[in-house]
């Protein structure tokens, strides 16, 4: 790698593009381990959502530790290495207080974001969440829901901006909670356009990847991993 370019850097609109393309390679290199690394990881999410409201409070805040151990395996395997099932649990080992410490203050944020647009539209917080079928017996009720998620879709994209790079930042370069997230906030801030681009291109591909029971999602969902570490690679190291 180059210099770390502390902040991060602006890049071209192509590169959201690029970084799929990237992620593709990488994912190319050793499928096989991608997929049994993602299965495990889906397990343990499965295991942890057949615990009542606890397994999702640990799930969201163990979201930054797991993504501490995805770009740990998308590094070794840009780097030549042999990937390994144990990299995934990397965010255990190393700097998980303050990996856990992004997970809880994301799971504030959302928790407050979807507390606020629930009282304001009248709908269950549960609801909000997807935890419980809301009450849309009426056109309106069912327009009010719908403009609710829309809104607490919107206000929650500045906190996924703030955690999208934290991991990484944690990890391979030391910063604090607070500091790793805004840091990630101002660099996918400073790269809107390739975002944009890069969120166009994975829905699209994500629908493709749902259509034939999902399965396509073993080899999609590597792909977006470690897509995102190269779109790391490419905003916080001058090339």
């Amino acid at each position: 790698m180059a210099d770390y370019a502390a902040g991060g850097r602006g890049v071209a609109a192509g590169r959201g593009w690029d970084w799929i393309v990237a992620g593709w390679e990488l994912f190319k290199k050793q499928a096989g381990m991608w997929i049994a690394l993602l299965v495990v990881f889906l397990v343990i999410m499965i295991v942890m959502a057949f615990i009542p409201i606890l397994g999702t409070l640990a799930s969201t805040v163990l979201t930054p530790v797991f993504g501490a151990g995805l770009f740990v395996a998308a590094k070794a395997v840009d780097e030549g290495r042999s990937l390994e099932i144990g990299f995934l649990f990397a965010g255990f080992r190393e700097r998980f207080g303050t990996l856990a410490l992004v997970g809880v203050i994301y799971l504030v944020a959302a928790l407050v974001i979807a507390l606020g647009v629930g009282l304001a539209a009248g709908t269950s917080i549960i609801a909000m969440f997807g935890g419980a079928q809301p009450d849309l017996a009426t056109a309106g009720a069912a327009l009010t829901f719908a403009l609710a998620v829309l809104i607490m879709l919107a206000l929650m994209l500045p906190v996924v901006m703030a955690i999208w790079f934290a991991p990484a930042l944690v990890l391979f370069h030391g910063k604090g909670a607070v500091e790793a997230m805004q840091e990630s906030f101002f660099g996918c801030l400073k790269n809107v356009v390739p975002f944009l681009v890069y969120g166009v291109v994975a829905l699209v591909l994500g629908v493709l990847a749902s259509i034939p029971l999902g399965l396509g999602w073993l080899v999609f969902g590597p792909v977006l991993a470690a897509s995102v570490y190269v779109s790391y690679k490419d905003i916080y190291f001058a090339s």
